[in-house]
């Protein structure tokens, strides 16, 4: 992806960020009055995902699965746990990890998250035909071939270091 304009316009990579930046912010609108952060839903409603599928999944697990640090989605369990939505538990496999599951009320409030989200989602992509266009699973499989590029710094970069 290259950081020069197109012709004059943005790069791809400033509207990727854009895109993000304004997804970001109405997520954390929209779940605020839930009690949730755009990170905190994050993680609740993939935990949701992973326990549907049976998967009680480690803090390390879930930073994978997110893409978020490991380190933050340690901060965000211990304070959903604080809050009352997840229980976390020492993986008698191995004491240093920690196993997460959704409670009953965090199960609730995530259920109510999901479809809050899921609407801005509809707006969002409606100018690609809605959620289940050919466009937008067009534009799915070009997310995911770029979430699936590597981004190692150029070689220039890494010999500054």
């Amino acid at each position: 992806m290259s950081t020069r304009p197109v012709r004059g316009g943005p790069t791809p990579g400033f509207l990727v960020w854009r895109l993000s930046m304004k997804w970001r912010v109405a997520v954390d609108r929209a779940v605020a009055p839930l009690g949730l952060t755009h990170a905190q839903y994050s993680l609740v409603a993939s935990l949701y995902g992973m326990q549907h599928t049976g998967e009680q999944p480690s803090q390390r697990r879930l930073a994978d699965h997110t893409g978020l640090e490991p380190l933050y989605v340690s901060k965000l369990a211990r304070s959903l746990e604080a809050a009352g939505l997840v229980e976390r538990t020492r993986d008698p496999r191995d004491p240093r990890a920690m196993k997460l599951a959704l409670t009953e009320q965090g199960t609730e409030v995530t259920l109510r998250a999901i479809e809050v989200v899921h609407g801005l989602l509809e707006q969002l992509l409606e100018p690609l035909g809605g959620l289940d266009g050919p466009r937008t699973r067009e534009f799915t499989r070009d997310l995911t071939a770029l979430l699936d590029a590597p981004l190692d710094p150029p070689a220039h970069v890494k010999e500054q270091s």
